[in-house]
C-alpha cells in the first residue's frame, strides 16, 4: 500500500511587534483549516511562528526578552491549534521560543499527531548571528545570545514514515541531512526566518533565495528524503524576510512552491515510498557511505 501523505507549507507573513499570542495563533489555525478543506494530513508552520523575530533586538538584560517565550507547550494561546488537529484529524509542526523550567532558552520546533499529541521535540543545533550588541547593523541577529544549542537530530515515527525536524540555519549544514538520513529519515520539516539583508556580507543579498532552493534541494536529493522548508515572510519591523517557502521531492525538484510574501499555503502529495529510488540505489547509505 502506497504511503502517501498530503502536506501544506504554511507561510506566514510578517509579525510585528504589537501583534499578540491570539492574534498570531488564529491566523495559523485559518492556514489549518484552509489545508483540511484541501484534504491535508499535516500543516507544517514556520521556525518562531507565534512572535516576530526578535533576535533583531537588543536587551542588555536577557530576562526582558522572555517574554518572547513560552513555558509550556501547548499554552491557552496555542491550545486552539491542538484542539483543532485533534478533533478535525490534522497534524502540524510549530516552531516556537521555549524557556524550559530549568531556564534554559531553545529555539524549538514540535511535530503534533492527528490526535493532537506531540509525538517529537527538536531544538537548533546551528545558531547564527552572533552573540555581543553591534551597533554598526542596521538590525541584529542575536540568536547566539539569546538561545542555547540543541543537543543533536533525531527521527520520530509518524505519519507512516519517519520524519525529522530541522530549523532555519540547519538547513545550509550538509550535517543536518546525513544525520537524519542515517537515522532513516523520509521527510524532514524546516522552517525559517532569513532576513534578505546579509549585513556582514550585502553582495550575498541577491542570493538569498537561490541559495534557500539550492540547500533544500541538495540535502532532499543527497539524502533520498523529502523536504519541507517554511519561511516567515515579507516586512516585518522594517525587515524584509525571504519567502518561497517549498515544498522538494527526493529527486531534488520542487513540488510545490509559495508565490507571495504572505499567510500562503502550497500543498503537495508526499509519497514516502518514492525515498526508496534514492535510498536503495545511488544513495545507499549502507553500501556506500563511509561515517567512520
Amino acid at each position: 500500500m502506497a504511503r502517501v501523505i498530503k502536506i501544506g507549507a504554511a507561510q506566514s507573513g510578517p509579525v510585528q511587534k504589537a501583534e499578540d499570542r491570539d492574534s498570531v495563533v488564529g491566523r495559523l489555525l485559518e492556514l489549518m483549516k484552509q489545508a483540511r478543506s484541501d484534504g491535508c494530513d499535516m500543516v507544517v508552520f514556520t521556525e518562531l511562528a507565534l512572535t516576530t523575530f526578535f533576535p533583531r533586538y537588543y536587551a542588555e538584560d536577557r530576562a526582558l526578552m522572555d517574554i518572547w517565550f513560552e513555558t509550556a507547550m501547548p499554552n491557552p494561546a496555542t491550545q486552539p491549534l491542538f484542539d483543532y488537529a485533534r478533533d478535525n484529524a490534522i497534524g502540524f509542526s510549530l516552531g516556537y521560543a521555549e524557556l524550559t523550567p530549568g531556564g534554559d532558552h531553545f529555539n524549538t520546533q514540535v511535530l503534533v499527531d492527528k490526535k493532537g499529541a506531540i509525538v517529537g521535540t527538536y531544538r537548533k543545533v546551528h545558531l547564527p548571528g552572533h552573540h555581543d550588541h553591534q551597533p554598526w547593523r542596521e538590525f541584529q541577529h542575536l540568536e547566539r545570545y539569546y538561545f542555547d544549542p540543541g543537543d543533536g537530530f533525531g527521527v520520530f515515527a509518524g505519519f507512516g514514515g519517519v520524519l525529522g525536524m530541522a530549523i532555519c540555519n540547519d538547513r545550509r549544514w550538509s550535517e543536518t541531512y546525513r544525520v537524519l538520513g542515517l537515522q532513516g529519515c523520509e521527510l524532514a520539516l524546516t522552517g525559517y526566518n532569513t532576513p534578505v539583508h546579509y549585513a556582514p556580507d550585502p553582495t550575498q543579498d541577491r542570493l538569498q533565495g537561490f541559495r534557500n532552493h539550492l540547500v533544500l534541494q541538495s540535502g532532499a536529493y543527497q539524502n533520498g528524503m523529502w523536504v519541507v522548508g517554511v519561511a516567515k515572510a515579507g516586512e516585518e519591523e522594517g525587515c524584509t524576510l525571504l519567502g518561497e517557502s517549498a515544498i522538494v521531492a527526493p529527486s531534488g525538484e520542487i513540488a510545490a512552491l509559495c508565490t507571495t510574501d504572505g499567510d500562503e499555503l502550497a500543498v503537495a502529495e508526499v509519497d514516502l515510498d518514492m525515498c526508496a529510488n534514492y535510498k536503495e540505489t545511488l544513495f545507499d547509505f549502507d553500501r556506500y557511505r563511509r561515517p567512520e
